[in-house]
């Protein structure tokens, strides 16, 4: 099995990346935050979860062992596949699942879509005793912090894909503008999308003037 890449970036998408590893180019699926801390033709080292199956075989990447370990434990809850764990990856931080865990908080869950009410009991239930808060540094972070983490995590894939920071946070407040009810209950992909579509129809307007 594939336990770790590392390697010149060769290519970024919003949810994927592929890793130059010996003239081989690994596709690794990751979050948003984690892409968005690579830029292609830099090195990068991925700790990384291979998951087989009888059609395919593919590779999930993560900042650190620490998230694979919660990818891993996730996996093991029943109706729980793999980019469904990803997908939680992206919307809650590794200690903050395992805060929501130990404290029996279902209701974290459901900010993540895909998860209803139904899947969050079943996560709490069936991973109580096995996610155990690490508190390392931030865990315990006020509320009041968290519009800011999801923020940093979408200016952080944006300029991952060209876009400077300032081009970012102009385009993520038009696209809440737009759609404010994203701002109520504030998803990362969801969020990312939205921004993208703001820029290609605010690239339609321009080439319209232009014309």
């Amino acid at each position: 099995m594939i336990s770790f890449v590392r390697g010149p970036v060769a290519h970024l998408t919003l949810a994927q990346a592929v890793i130059d590893v010996n003239g081989v180019g690994m596709l690794v699926h990751a979050t948003p935050k984690t892409l968005g801390s690579l830029a292609v033709g830099e090195e990068a080292t991925l700790t990384t979860a291979m998951i087989v199956r009888e059609d395919s075989m593919t590779l999930y990447g993560f900042a650190d062992a620490g998230e694979r370990e919660v990818f891993d434990t996730l996996l093991s809850v029943s109706g729980i596949g793999p980019r469904l764990a990803l997908a939680i990856l992206a919307v809650l931080e590794p200690e903050a699942i395992r805060l929501a865990v130990s404290g029996g908080d279902g209701k974290a869950f459901t900010k993540v879509p895909g998860v209803g009410p139904k899947v969050a009991g079943r996560i709490v239930l069936e991973l109580k005793g096995k996610l155990k808060p690490t508190g390392s540094a931030g865990a315990a972070a006020p509320a009041s912090n968290a519009p800011m983490e999801w923020k940093d995590q979408v200016v952080a894939a944006m300029t991952s894909l060209g876009w400077n920071e300032r081009e970012a946070l102009k385009s993520i407040d038009a696209a809440l503008a737009a759609e404010p009810e994203l701002a109520e209950s504030p998803q990362v992909p969801a969020i990312l999308r939205a921004t993208l579509r703001w820029l290609g129809q605010d690239n339609s307007r321009t080439a319209s003037r232009v014309r």
